[in-house]
């Protein structure tokens, strides 16, 4: 079991930075990858970002979020993080981080095994 739990949303101005952690705990290295995905309200979950936990180099992106956004991770910590830069209101939502334990496309929720609770960003225009 691995569990995941996410922290440092909160209320910002469009244009403003967040920073989300996300602490992994118990079985944390049976991770293959990790992953942010967001839900607006009244909108489906949606794929943000994902790192390989063992080849941190590896990194992939949503086409929204691509250049404002930047997944990285601290192995000896078993924390990964979201960096946030020029947020848009369209980026309010709670944010999850999320663990797969197997390859496989990184974009579908459905392949990931372990959930945090989620992080309210809410994002001013």
């Amino acid at each position: 079991q691995v569990q995941l739990t996410e922290s440092g949303g909160g209320l910002v101005q469009a244009g403003g930075s967040l920073r989300l952690s996300c602490a992994a705990s118990g079985r944390a290295s049976i991770a293959y990858a990790m992953g942010w995905f967001r839900q607006a309200p009244g909108k489906e979950r949606e794929f943000v970002a994902a790192i390989r936990w063992s080849a941190s180099s590896w990194k992939y992106y949503a086409d929204s979020v691509k250049g404002r956004f930047t997944i990285s991770r601290d192995s000896g910590k078993n924390t990964m993080f979201l960096q946030m830069s020029n947020l848009e209101a369209e980026d309010t939502a709670v944010y999850y981080c999320a663990a797969k334990t197997s390859s496989g496309i990184m974009s579908l929720s459905n392949g990931y095994d372990y959930w945090g609770q989620g992080t309210q960003v809410t994002v001013s225009s």
